[in-house]
């Protein structure tokens, strides 16, 4: 007869960690261009893809901003899991995704889209709204999926 091995079990707990906080001068989003604003020193000159969400309490204002992914020059590699992660730690009830294209050209792909589409579908199974994608070129150009009726 065998005997049986035991197993160590790790008991855990989950924290958020702020790296640093920023002042947010508008309190309240209200239009993707409160975005623009917001996101310039994230994303302006960089030369390759990053895909920021900023996490919303119910009142539109903006608790926590998370840099999910930095790739390359036309990609980053987003998954649901990471963007819900911080969705669900900082409690928030609403995000907006957001990401550079460094080419400047702000269409989306059709990767921005189906991705959109599977952050929208992850979010509604946790009651958290996906309430716009904002895709950021240059000199203040923006693409965003609620103005263009895609969200």
């Amino acid at each position: 007869m065998k005997k049986h091995q035991s197993k160590r079990v790790d008991i855990i707990s989950i924290k958020m960690v702020k790296e640093k906080s920023i002042l947010y001068k508008e309190r309240k989003i209200t239009s993707p261009i409160n975005i623009v604003e917001l996101m310039k020193d994230f994303i302006e000159d960089s030369d390759r893809e990053k895909f920021i969400v900023i996490y919303l309490n119910t009142k539109n204002e903006p608790i926590a901003i998370h840099t999910v992914s930095i790739g390359s020059l036309n990609a980053s590699i987003v998954h649901p899991r990471e963007v819900m992660k911080g969705a669900i730690l900082s409690n928030s009830s609403g995000m907006i995704l957001v990401h550079n294209h460094p080419s400047g050209d702000t269409r989306p792909s059709n990767e921005d889209k189906s991705i959109t589409d599977r952050l929208k579908n992850a979010g509604e199974l946790l009651g958290i709204k996906v309430l716009d994608h904002i895709i950021i070129g240059y000199d203040g150009a923006y693409y965003s999926f609620k103005e263009n009726e895609l969200i």
